[in-house]
């Protein structure tokens, strides 16, 4: 069984994980509006990624004897500005995810749940290509000015991007 504090700083982390697809849906609706349907296309894949990881987080709370609480989600911002400042956002974004998985696993480590530390161990390998993602996005648009030609080669290489869940 888990701890009570466990359960809850994993049900908030499931609320990370859900505003993190809201985020980013909101994301790929505005890159859409603006005629980036390829950087759309890869926060889409991001938003599936993000249900995954809810997925994953529900079905563990569940087989740990916890008790799933779903709270609202925050409202995300819907006008982002630049497709270089939409991903600058997004890197910060999963640089405050980790910090926040890295705070349940240090809960875990404290109470000695080493279930649920092999269980996080998962998402802190994941967390690190996120952010290694993001962080080459930001850059490729930074080599190229975040304009022109450049960008609608990056959106068109985006749009083939694909997403097929691991079993869970």
């Amino acid at each position: 069984m888990i701890s009570e504090k466990l359960e809850k700083a994993i049900n908030n982390q499931i609320n990370k994980e859900m505003f993190s697809a809201y985020y980013y849906y909101s994301m790929a609706a505005y890159l859409e509006t603006i005629g980036l349907s390829g950087f759309a296309n890869f926060f889409k894949i991001q938003v599936a990624e993000e249900r995954y990881h809810t997925d994953k987080f529900f079905k563990y709370l569940n087989e740990r004897g916890g008790t799933v609480r779903l709270e609202a989600i925050a409202k995300p911002p819907a006008d982002f500005g630049s497709a270089l400042h939409v991903f600058e956002l997004a890197l910060q974004h999963e640089e405050y995810v980790t910090k926040s998985i890295n705070d349940v696993m240090a809960l875990a480590v404290e109470e000695k749940d080493f279930a649920t530390v092999s269980f996080l161990n998962w998402f802190v390998d994941e967390q690190v290509e996120e952010e290694a993602t993001m962080n080459e996005m930001v850059n490729h648009l930074k080599l190229i000015n975040g304009e022109g030609k450049g960008v609608l080669l990056l959106d068109r290489e985006l749009a083939k991007r694909t997403f097929t869940p691991p079993e869970l």
